[in-house]
């Protein structure tokens, strides 16, 4: 766990309360979410089920009045603020949970200055908005994973197919990792090239680890010298 300070701003017209439990899980890697805000105009029946996860989980809800029909003062507002943040000096990791891809150049500009970017969305997130974020994790997927199974069943429930693209991902970044002579290289070394190439995030299948994902992938296999770290090689 990081010791930054921490911004979670959610746009509850877009976001499911449900996810904010595991959300705030996936943030404490970046550090303490110290700055909780949801931002929606509270009058709506439909952001009725955000009240009580507002409460539980300490976030200050942000009222933004629909005083023209077709304008979302919603989006600005979390803009102004994350910016405002920024600036101020107050951000050491942002997280932005929503499906809109109108957040992408937020997430660009933040990550600019060297600030990690967390998206949190549906998996039908607009693939721009996904791609701007430094981690873009589904929500639904990490709902799926702290459902109420037991062991081996839910880790089985929450699993989902891997896509042909990280697969090629995760090969282009062992392409360029530091292989030894018998084409090892460090798993580790391999994950950090995939994150600087892409916003993939092993939850978004139902993994926790990379290595448990790479040892389901029947294209890669892995080894450990005695007290060593994971290594990882691609056969096809």
């Amino acid at each position: 766990m990081a010791d930054g300070n921490v911004a979670l701003l959610i746009d509850a017209d877009n976001a499911r309360p449900a996810g904010l439990d595991p959300v705030l899980t996936a943030l404490a890697e970046l550090g303490t979410v110290n700055i909780r805000r949801a931002y929606g105009n509270w009058r709506k029946p439909a952001l009725k089920g955000w009240v009580d996860q507002l409460h539980r989980f300490g976030i200050e809800p942000q009222q933004q009045f629909d005083l023209t029909k077709g304008k979302n003062a919603t989006d600005m507002k979390l803009t102004i603020d994350a910016m405002d943040l920024l600036y101020r000096g107050r951000l050491d990791g942002l997280g932005i949970m929503s499906s809109d891809s109108d957040f992408m150049p937020l997430a660009m500009r933040v990550r600019q200055d060297g600030i990690p970017v967390y998206g949190f969305g549906s998996a039908k997130t607009p693939e721009g908005f996904q791609g701007a974020c430094t981690r873009f994790i589904d929500v639904d997927a990490l709902v799926d994973a702290g459902r109420e199974q037991g062991g081996a069943d839910r880790k089985a429930a929450a699993k989902k197919a891997i896509d042909p693209d990280v697969i090629e991902l995760l090969g282009n970044a062992w392409k360029t990792a530091k292989r030894d002579d018998n084409g090892f290289a460090l798993l580790g070394e391999v994950g950090q090239i995939a994150g600087n190439r892409s916003s993939f995030d092993v939850r978004n299948y139902g993994y926790t680890r990379l290595s448990d994902m790479i040892a389901d992938i029947p294209n890669f296999v892995t080894e450990r010298a005695e007290g060593g770290p994971l290594r990882v090689k691609r056969l096809r």
